[in-house]
């Protein structure tokens, strides 16, 4: 039986480019370059591509980039858009629990949930920070985005999905975030891209600043430095927030 993560990204690839959350790409590869000091001969390394988007800025901007995802569909829609824009990237289908490189990027980047916190258990989601680390020279940058463990405290996560949400987008109910594991299970209604309509039960672990400033630790990274991640905004001006749905990390190897 497929995972929920595994079903959602099946053939969805083209209505996943028309989501509301993923129209920030040249802003946030703005602060991804700035953050590499625009050195070109940096390789980066992109862990869940999804369709590209990240990866193909940069690549347009003349970094060298590998961008991996678990879903074929997306990675064959990344092709066509590599091959609409005439840049080249090295697109692969790997797991991001079980990268296969060592030592071979200057640069990693996860957005956009890229993996990382999608995972069943906290142990699996651990591993895709363990495989980015192996996968890094060093010294290295790591960027990265993911659930803000903050928001579902102060805020509902139900709410946030209707208020954020756009005709056509995928849509989000039965909320129910759990205190003990972090988790907000809820039921995922979306159209793929053939025009059909699915329901998954899904679920994410949300992480508070103080939990991915340790992990990170424990992976040897430093200079870690957390703020509020706003679509096409990405800044280290951007004090996190309760109100903040997710928070943007970077550190250093």
């Amino acid at each position: 039986m497929k995972r929920w993560y595994e079903a959602l990204f099946e053939n969805y690839a083209r209505k996943y480019d028309e989501e509301n959350f993923v129209q920030g790409t040249v802003g946030e590869c703005d602060f991804i370059e700035q953050e590499l000091l625009g050195d070109k001969t940096r390789h980066i390394l992109d862990v869940g591509c999804g369709t590209g988007r990240h990866a193909i800025e940069l690549a347009r901007r003349g970094y060298r980039v590998t961008g991996i995802d678990l879903s074929e569909a997306q990675l064959r829609r990344a092709r066509e858009k590599a091959a609409e824009a005439g840049v080249d990237v090295d697109f692969q289908r790997y797991d991001a629990r079980e990268l296969p490189f060592d030592g071979e990027f200057d640069a990693a980047i996860m957005m956009c949930e890229g993996g990382f916190p999608l995972m069943e258990t906290d142990e699996m989601n651990f591993a895709i920070l363990q495989g980015v680390t192996k996968a890094l020279r060093s010294p290295a940058t790591f960027i990265f985005t993911t659930l803000n463990g903050l928001f579902p405290l102060f805020n509902s996560v139900e709410k946030f999905g209707e208020d954020t949400s756009q005709e056509g987008n995928a849509t989000y109910r039965d909320n129910t975030f759990d205190l003990m594991t972090f988790r907000d299970h809820n039921v995922t209604e979306f159209t793929d891209d053939e025009g059909n309509r699915h329901t998954l039960n899904c679920n994410e672990r949300y992480y508070v600043p103080s939990e991915i400033t340790w992990l990170l630790k424990s992976l040897g990274f430093r200079d870690i430095g957390i703020y509020g991640a706003r679509i096409g905004e990405f800044s280290r001006e951007h004090t996190l927030r309760t109100e903040d749905f997710e928070m943007l990390v970077v550190c250093r190897k």
